[in-house]
């Protein structure tokens, strides 16, 4: 099934010669279809999209050393009188290797009845570590890909429009895992926000 979500878009920004706030809420209002095409936001950002269900929706934010994030989404469901059963919906966190990054906490897989308007999911990622053993799937500094999609529902609903929102809050653990060396480079070159601070200071 081909995705409908277009390639990411970014709002427009502030008129004039103002700086663009960069701790705007406002996120991309667009979702990608594949890794390479995910939409890129900040946590603190609400990315949306709008697509139809058998779509796979994909996001991309960065996360640095210390940082414990937390993906929340929220799925508006197609009119109850169109559906013919319930629907299970699912998200996955991927670190920039496409490895997938198991939830400490939070509902990260949910079937809504059939009646239900919206259905909710959270993933609670373990802290962002500065260095880990090359065997270890332990998360290290760079982009992490969320992929939102419906695993389970009645054949006849298929292709029935849905709306997505999705946020990350980022909870700073520091101590051991702010600690121990760093990577030379993250998993992806200049995914940190530490590195993005740098290019909006140029």
């Amino acid at each position: 099934l081909l995705g409908l979500a277009g390639p990411a878009a970014v709002a427009d920004s502030p008129s004039g010669t103002a700086t663009p706030d960069t701790r705007s809420t406002a996120g991309p209002t667009e979702a990608g279809t594949t890794f390479r095409t995910a939409a890129r936001f900040l946590p603190g950002q609400q990315a949306t999209a709008q697509a139809a269900t058998g779509d796979y929706l994909y996001w991309v934010f960065p996360a640095d050393t210390g940082q414990r994030p937390t993906v929340n989404a929220a799925v508006t469901l197609p009119d109850a009188a169109l559906r013919h059963g319930p629907s299970t919906w699912r998200i996955d966190v991927y670190d920039g290797l496409r490895r997938r990054q198991p939830c400490m906490y939070g509902a990260q897989s949910r079937t809504a009845a059939k009646d239900a308007a919206k259905v909710e999911l959270a993933c609670v990622l373990r802290p962002v570590r500065a260095s880990a053993d090359a065997w270890a799937n332990d998360p290290l500094p760079g982009s992490y890909f969320v992929r939102l999609t419906v695993t389970g529902l009645p054949a006849e609903d298929l292709g029935q429009p849905f709306d997505a929102r999705l946020g990350v809050d980022v909870k700073d653990e520091g101590g051991a895992h702010a600690t121990d060396g760093a990577l030379a480079a993250p998993l992806v070159p200049g995914a940190t926000t530490a590195d993005r601070a740098e290019a909006d200071a140029d």
